[in-house]
């Protein structure tokens, strides 16, 4: 892996703390809203999985969502989406901060990066994002996604009513630790993700500058956005 500056191509300076925010919160935000459902189907169907009965007949993907979506309304499909949405800005801006933060301090002398130093970077970014943001939503989310009560029936009073009251109830019945639960994990998952992210983002942007006409321009919308989508399927 060839070692890159930290100033972009032609000596001109990357692209601000504040564009890459927007630009990360509104990509995260779009995902949330596609891909929540699936979770909470995902979520549902461990949980039955555990609670299931010996030789009861397992329930599948498609059965699971629409038996939610007809006891709970669709909206069910959306329970914990708060908690999620709510996370999404801070753990964009740790992200990114904290990357460029970590990539500055591995910075060699003549102010480049290698290729070791950039998934570092991303590791370490991705640990701080999980402790600082993401295990105390991810554990709010799935206590309001576990919720089997009907949305549609207001005399189901379910105990978490929203993402705010969820974290409340935690901090007030089980303490702040509980709000940590997994961190472990969740530390490691973020961390081998976003140090694969990162580094493939780095490594695939750099080839095809390179193999463009000038490889001091910068490259155009259209292809950070592809290689954007090709990094996030090697480390999401």
């Amino acid at each position: 892996m060839s070692a890159k500056s930290t100033s972009g191509p032609g000596g001109k300076k990357p692209a601000s703390a504040a564009t890459n925010l927007i630009a990360g919160g509104g990509a995260g935000m779009m995902e949330a809203l596609v891909c929540h459902p699936l979770d909470t189907i995902k979520v549902r169907m461990q949980l039955s999985r555990r609670a299931r009965q010996p030789g009861a007949k397992k329930r599948g993907f498609v059965t699971t969502g629409m038996e939610i979506a007809r006891k709970e309304t669709p909206l069910g499909l959306y329970k914990g989406l708060g908690a999620v949405l709510t996370g999404i800005i801070p753990k964009m801006a740790i992200r990114f901060t904290s990357y460029e933060s970590y990539k500055q301090m591995l910075a060699g002398s003549d102010g480049k990066i290698g290729g070791s130093a950039n998934f570092m970077a991303g590791l370490a970014a991705g640990v701080t994002e999980a402790v600082a943001v993401v295990t105390p939503m991810e554990v709010v989310k799935i206590r309001l996604q576990s919720q089997y009560h009907s949305m549609s029936d207001p005399l189901d009073v379910p105990k978490y009513r929203n993402a705010a009251h969820a974290c409340f109830t935690v901090l007030k019945e089980e303490g702040p630790g509980a709000l940590w639960r997994g961190v472990s994990l969740t530390a490691l998952r973020q961390g081998t993700n976003q140090a694969a992210n990162f580094t493939a983002y780095t490594e695939l942007k750099d080839r095809v500058q390179q193999m463009s006409a000038d490889p001091t321009a910068q490259l155009p919308a259209w292809q950070t956005s592809i290689i954007g989508l090709f990094s996030g399927a090697v480390g999401p």
